[in-house]
């Protein structure tokens, strides 16, 4: 899995689209939060879209690569978090969405 967030629900959609319409991901969950950062020496409070991307361990450089190209910050958070664990059913899903060959 991959998180990532923007800074509007419209980018947040884009991202989201593109990445499962490219095979890059088999479901990205779009959660509102509220950010608390350190950027260029202030401290920002800022309403965001958390993007909670679920996809194939092969295919994190590609996501990685996409949100990059289209997110709008200067420094996108790309995080990959490992799952360890799931219904195998769900997993197996996520495997064929990203893998459709």
């Amino acid at each position: 899995m991959v998180m990532t967030t923007c800074g509007t629900p419209e980018e947040a959609d884009h991202i989201a689209a593109a990445l499962v319409e490219w095979k890059l991901a088999a479901c990205v969950q779009k959660v509102r939060i509220s950010s608390t950062y350190m950027w260029e020496g202030r401290v920002h409070h800022d309403d965001e879209v958390l993007l909670l991307i679920k996809s194939s361990t092969d295919r994190v450089p590609a996501v990685s690569d996409t949100i990059r190209s289209l997110h709008s910050y200067d420094l996108p958070e790309i995080i990959e978090v490992p799952i360890t664990g799931g219904d195998p059913d769900y997993l197996e899903w996520i495997g064929r969405m990203t893998h459709p060959d």
